[in-house]
Parts: C-alpha cells; sequence; structure tokens
C-alpha cells in the first residue's frame, strides 16, 4: 500500500489535504523518522515533536519564497521529507548524503544554516530588514526552541527586534528542553505559561461577552489598554511584549488545525514583529522517546558493535567526581550538556557544585572566572564545537588574569555524523595562541583523568582536549598523578624517522610505526602531551639526530601542532630536516563515520604510514604493505 508521505514532492504538495490526510500524513512521517534515526542515528526527539508544526509552516507559508529558519537545525528532518528531500532521507547523516542540520548548499528551501543555537532571530531580522530594504514581500518565519532562548545571542537578537521593529514571525517552539531540561529564569516564566491557559480562556471569553453588547467593541479597546497589567498579573507574558512582539498562545503543537490558524494570523498581521508560543512534547509518538527525551535527543546508530572501553567523557566524569570528593572547592560549568558531558553522576552526588547555565557559552566561562578569583577550581566541560563561542571570554576574562580555570573540552578532533557545524577541529589553533593557557591532549583514556588531575593542580588556566566515543581500551591506573607540564615521552625508538604525534593520533602513530617497520624503517613515535608549551627540549633533541620528522594531529594544520613545531625548528636554527603535517587542511569537514574522515585525510594507520613513506623516494615500491607514497615533504 502506498503512502501519502511518497507522494509530498515539495510543499505545494501539501496545500490541498484535507484534515484526514494531515493526520495521516504525520502519522507517516513518524514511523519514517523512526526507522531512520535509529538505524543511521540522528536526533530522534526534538523532530518528533515538530512533525504537526512542521506540517502547519509549509501549509500557511510558501517556501522558498517565505523564508523558514530551524534552531537549532538539527530539528528540521521533516523539513527536509517535505522540501524535495524524501527519496534522499535515506542518506541522512552519512558521507555523501544528506545532513543532519540545515544547510544553503543542500536546498533553496534552507535559507539558513544551524548547527548552534540561538542564531534564528538574528538571522530572520536580517533578512526581514533586507527584504524591506529591498522593497520585496516575502515572510520571514524563525522556528527557536525554549533550550535556545537561554542562549545571550538570541536575547540579543529579541533586544534588536524591539528597537527596529521590523515584521517577522518567530515561532516559539516550547517543550520544556534543548538536550537537558531547560533551565533559568526565562524557562520558569514558560512553564507558567505552558501548564497553566486560565488567561486565555478569561481573555477569549471576556471578549466574547463584551462584543455581544451595545457598545462591546468600545468597551474592549478599553479594555485593551489595561490588559497588560492583567495579563503580567494573571499570565507573565508580558515579557515578548515588551521585546515589541504581538504574543500570540500558548498553542497546541500536535493540533495542526490550531496551529494553521495561529499561524495564518500570524503571517496576516500587518505592523509588527509577532511571538507564536507553540507547546510541544519531545518525543512525540514514540513512547520510549517520550519517556526519557534526554537519551532519545540524539540515537547513535546501528553498526553491530559493543562497546569494550568507557568512553572519554565517562572516564572525565568519574575523575572529577572523585576529585570533588577531595576538594570542596572545585566546581563544574556546563552550558546545558551535562548528560552529553556524563555530569549527571556528580550532579547527582554534588548538585550544589555542578551549574548548567543553560546554552550560554560566553557566560559560562566568565561564571568560571569569577569562581576562580575567589578561590574555586571551576571545571568548564563543553563540546569542542560549542568552545569556540567563547572565545573572547577565555581570552579576556580568564587568561589575561591568569585564573586557574579548567577547560574539558570533549570532541575535540573529528566527530563523525554531525558534520560541518560540529567537528571540533579548531580548537588546538585558536587556543594555543593565547598567553598564559596550557593546551594538552592525552593519548589514551587512562591519561587523559592524570591530566584532568594535573590541570586542577595546576594554579594556571589549562585546557584538555579528548575525542568523541570510547577509549582505546588501557588499563586505568588506580593513584592520580600530575604529568609535568610542557613535557612528551617517547612511546618506541628509531633512528629513521620520528612521528611527533598528538593526543587521538598517538594510537595510530604506534600502529603506523608497526607497519613502516615490516620495510625496514625504524620509527621513533613520541606522545608530544602538549600543544602548548612544547616540549622544545625533546623535540630539537630528536630533530637534531634524526632528520625526517612527522607532525600528526586531528586539527586545522593552519596554526596547529605541526605549525608550532615548524616554528619551533626555525627559531632553533634546525633547518636541515624534512616536515611533513599531517591534518586537516583548509576546509570544513564533512558528515561521516569518524573511521571514513579519518581514512579520509590520512589520520589512520594506513595514512600516517603512507604519508611518512613520503620521506623516503629511495624506498623500493615493491613493499609489504598496500600503502601508495604521496607527495614528497619539501626542506624545511
Amino acid at each position: 500500500m502506498s503512502r501519502l508521505l511518497d507522494k509530498i514532492n515539495s510543499p505545494q504538495d501539501l496545500k490541498g489535504l484535507r484534515p484526514k490526510e494531515l493526520r495521516q500524513l504525520a502519522d507517516e512521517t513518524r514511523q519514517e523518522l523512526i526507522a531512520r534515526v535509529t538505524d543511521n542515528g540522528g536526533h530522534l526527539a526534538s523532530n518528533l515533536g515538530v512533525v504537526e508544526l512542521t506540517i502547519a509552516l509549509h501549509r500557511v507559508f510558501n517556501s522558498p519564497h517565505d523564508k523558514i529558519i530551524w534552531d537549532v537545525g538539527h530539528q528540521s528532518y521533516t523539513h527536509k521529507l517535505l522540501t524535495g528531500r524524501r527519496q534522499q532521507f535515506k542518506t541522512l547523516r552519512q558521507f555523501g548524503g544528506l545532513s543532519g542540520f540545515t544547510t544553503r548548499d543542500e536546498s533553496q528551501h534552507d535559507p539558513f544554516g544551524a548547527g548552534h543555537a540561538s542564531t534564528s532571530v538574528s538571522a530572520a531580522l536580517g533578512m526581514a530588514t533586507a527584504r524591506d530594504l529591498s522593497d520585496d514581500d516575502y515572510h520571514v518565519v524563525a522556528v527557536i526552541g525554549d533550550g535556545a532562548t537561554t542562549g545571550g545571542m538570541a536575547l540579543e537578537a529579541f533586544n534588536n527586534v524591539a528597537h527596529l521593529g521590523t515584521k517577522l514571525i518567530v515561532v516559539l517552539n516550547d517543550n520544556g528542553m534543548s538536550i537537558a531540561p531547560t533551565v533559568g529564569a526565562l524557562a520558569r516564566l514558560l512553564s507558567k505559561v505552558r501548564f497553566d491557559r486560565r488567561y486565555y480562556r478569561i481573555s477569549e471569553k471576556g471578549k466574547r461577552l463584551l462584543k455581544s453588547l451595545p457598545m462591546g467593541s468600545k468597551l474592549w479597546q478599553v479594555g485593551e489598554q489595561i490588559k497588560s497589567g492583567v495579563k503580567g498579573f494573571v499570565m507573565p507574558t508580558v515579557i515578548w511584549e515588551e521585546f515589541g512582539f504581538a504574543y500570540m498562545g500558548p498553542f497546541d503543537g500536535h493540533n495542526i488545525r490550531e496551529l494553521e490558524s495561529a499561524l495564518t494570523q500570524a503571517r496576516d498581521y500587518s505592523h509588527k514583529p509577532t511571538l507564536v508560543h507553540v507547546v510541544t512534547t519531545k518525543g512525540k509518538g514514540y513512547a520510549p522517546a517520550e519517556g526519557d527525551a534526554v537519551y532519545f535527543h540524539g540515537v547513535s546508530p546501528k553498526d553491530g558493535s559493543t562497546k569494550s572501553a568507557p568512553t572519554y567523557s565517562e572516564v572525565f566524569a568519574q575523575t572529577v567526581l572523585r576529585l570533588a570528593r577531595e576538594n570542596p572547592k572545585l566546581a563544574v560549568i556546563t552550558p546545558a550538556m551535562p548528560e552529553g558531558n556524563c555530569l549527571d553522576i556528580v550532579q547527582a552526588e554534588f548538585p550544589q557544585r555542578v551549574f548548567d547555565v543553560g546554552i550560554c557559552e560566553q557566560h559560562a566561562v566568565t561564571f568560571a572566572a569569577g569562581l576562580a578569583t575567589q578561590g574555586f577550581i571551576p571545571v568548564v566541560a563543553i563540546y569542542s564545537t560549542f568552545l569556540q563561542r567563547a572565545f573572547d571570554q577565555i581570552v579576556h576574562d580568564v587568561c589575561l588574569q591568569d585564573l586557574p580555570v579548567v577547560f574539558a573540552i570533549d570532541r575535540g578532533g573529528i566527530v563523525g555524523d554531525d558534520g560541518k557545524t560540529h567537528q571540533g577541529t579548531f580548537d588546538i589553533s585558536y587556543l594555543s595562541l593565547i598567553p598564559n593557557l596550557i593546551v594538552s591532549a592525552p593519548k589514551d583514556e587512562n591519561e587523559l583523568q592524570h591530566l584532568i588531575y594535573t590541570a586542577v593542580k595546576a594554579n594556571h588556566p589549562m585546557a584538555i582536549r579528548y575525542p568523541r566515543g570510547a577509549g582505546i581500551g588501557v588499563e586505568m591506573d588506580k593513584e592520580l598523578h600530575s604529568i609535568p607540564i610542557g613535557k612528551g615521552e617517547i612511546l618506541r625508538h628509531g633512528d629513521d624517522i620520528a612521528i611527533l604525534a598528538l593526543g587521538a593520533t598517538v594510537a595510530p602513530a604506534l600502529e603506523a610505526a608497526k607497519e613502516l617497520a615490516t620495510r625496514g624503517i625504524k620509527t621513533t613515535v613520541v606522545n608530544s602531551r602538549f600543544a602548548k608549551p612544547l616540549d622544545s627540549e625533546l623535540i630539537t633533541d630528536i630533530a637534531s639526530r634524526i632528520k625526517r620528522l612527522l607532525t600528526v594531529e586531528e586539527n586545522v594544520l593552519s596554526g596547529g601542532f605541526g605549525s608550532s613545531v615548524a616554528a619551533l625548528l626555525q627559531e632553533s636554527g634546525i633547518t636541515d630536516v624534512r616536515l611533513k603535517s599531517i591534518g586537516i587542511p583548509d576546509e570544513f569537514v564533512e558528515h561521516g563515520t569518524q573511521a571514513l574522515l579519518r581514512s579520509k585525510y590520512s589520520l589512520d594507520a594506513k595514512g600516517i604510514a603512507g604519508e611518512a613513506l613520503t620521506l623516503f623516494p629511495e624506498v623500493h615500491s615493491n613493499s609489504l604493505l598496500e600503502i601508495e607514497p604521496k607527495t614528497e615533504a619539501a626542506p624545511l
């Protein structure tokens, strides 16, 4: 039996559907989401919650002429299905397939790419202003989650909307969640509205009653003048009107008819910005996701593998819990990612010392700086891609004052299927240029726990970046110890070539050395540990003896670890070496599995060995290994 969903090839195909067909379409869409996301991985609960809202949006507005901006773009799966990408949906988050986020180069129906939260209102205001300056006639709609409204950027945009008064529509998708439950004063205000509709029932009944009486319409106009005071007393929604919005809602986000009516009114409102408050259930229609929206926020793809080692995130949290038990001055700050950073175990034991500040990366860092000035040791637990948003605060509020803030940077390097917006490939570069900041990366999960201990004891700002996923399965030391700051270690000795590896690239570098040994090439492998300060004594000693050096990092080459090594050698007058750096070229890394992407960029064992052979053009091509030597490295 054919599905109604299979007949939807563009938003225009939605326009003539009857109410019964809309319900069928919503059900079929949910079935497709559940089947595909549980197979491919991706964001499930958030997408299940916006099925009806997406259908209503595309029935009321005319995309791509009208602009619909999703915040965050991970809730756009139904939007993709309804905008001509249904047949490609099986490639979601697969290498070369559909992105898990909105992206401008994928479809004309994606007017703005969004992988980070809180950007939609700013972008919408820019588009609406461009429309007005160009004397055009399209509508602009920003769909923002209540979690994203906690971000400072969203509040800055709301403030600017109030100043400009440009016509645009903001749909507030309120489900009480970001990834974790939404926190903060605004979240509490929204929850009052979400669970108490008394004001709207009283308002509508009063309006109907007055208008049925003689002079009723004039009486209602007089009542409008005191409405804000009544509304502020009964239902605290006046904040949106103070931001310059006409407030509508809250509406049932799973009632297509009600949503269409509200969105139509908002569309036809003539002269000011409008906020449509929609209440949805994250995970709607799938009992497991409704019951645990945090767990089903992001679903891992089915790969048949079983985890043999704890994840780096788990080791981080276990180590922090251990240190928090020993030191009452240790505090943890996370911007809306307690579960992603596995901090629930710390939060359960020390709820007063774990702070989820919402999607507020800048605030998280300066909040940590404030704690540090008063003798606390704050640990900022944050993903690499999100730490980018707090660069100025790291510079100005932490490092300029040399405050002992620990940055625990999860998802450093290639993260895989989340793609361009989430790859953590810039942190070594943008952190290494900051004075007073120590930048480190562990070779394995055991070294991670020791680096965390080192950072807590350092009395200086220190960043530890570690990869996504499970560790390599090494034995964990029972006792923690400090690692000398700025000191690497030689893991394997050889006189022909030296591989200086950092972080997650150390293990494949060791495997590459074993492969090279089958060709008779003796390799020194260094666990560099620190991108800043470099172990200059160790590096210069190796370079003076071994004239072929290879640096390896899961980071962009520009300004990264390899660049720092090259600068060190030049400063030291060591110019008679051949140096080649492996890392990410000057591009954004697409989505795909970590293994596939590491292979693409020669960051796995085979790739490292192949790149190493470019330093040995004299090696005979008949190899015991199927490794293709690449372009020979130039002299330093």
